[in-house]
């Protein structure tokens, strides 16, 4: 029998991929259950409801996200090329729970979590260009940012190497930065 902690990663795992796919209102509880071969009342052991179980699956991520920015906010120095590294490579790890957060805006700012990614690309800004940048520097900090993101789940079949070559070029070309 699976111990406790395999059978809640499956059931993140399972609920992951249908949420994704069908959409977090779309996807039973009932669902993931039958999918998992375990009973409703085996689920709500692990989650007490659809909402904890989608807070689980995304809260990880963000709070990575936090701590890769609040690393990124106590150097002394920012790298804007080590910075525009890392945020690719934070993006490609987790593509998987990215798309579903872009799936599910509204259920991210039903659990609120929302205003914490949306205040991520303020402080994107602001270690680029310092704590008020102008509108063009903000402008030009959120396509780079974006625009990495964006590639990190649109061409999922493009090989990592070959893809983080070509997002990083072109953050760095907006930006104004030489490879």
């Amino acid at each position: 029998m699976p111990r406790p902690s395999d059978t809640k990663q499956r059931i993140q795992d399972v609920a992951r991929e249908l949420f994704t796919r069908q959409g977090v209102h779309r996807t039973s509880l009932q669902e993931i259950a039958d999918q998992l071969g375990i009973t409703k009342p085996a689920l709500y052991y692990h989650f007490s409801s659809r909402e904890e179980l989608v807070r689980s699956i995304v809260a990880p991520i963000i709070d990575e996200e936090e701590a890769f920015l609040s690393a990124q906010e106590a150097l002394p120095e920012v790298d804007p090329h080590a910075l525009l590294a890392g945020y690719f490579d934070f993006h490609y790890r987790h593509r998987d729970g990215i798309v579903l957060m872009l799936a599910e805006l509204t259920t991210l700012a039903d659990l609120g979590l929302i205003d914490r990614v949306m205040h991520w690309r303020r402080r994107l800004a602001a270690l680029l260009y310092g704590p008020t940048p102008t509108l063009d520097q903000a402008t030009r900090a959120a396509i780079a940012f974006g625009g990495l993101q964006d590639c990190t789940i649109q061409f999922p079949d493009t090989p990592h190497d070959d893809l983080r070559r070509a997002a990083l070029a072109g953050a760095y070309a907006t930006l104004g930065l030489t490879s």
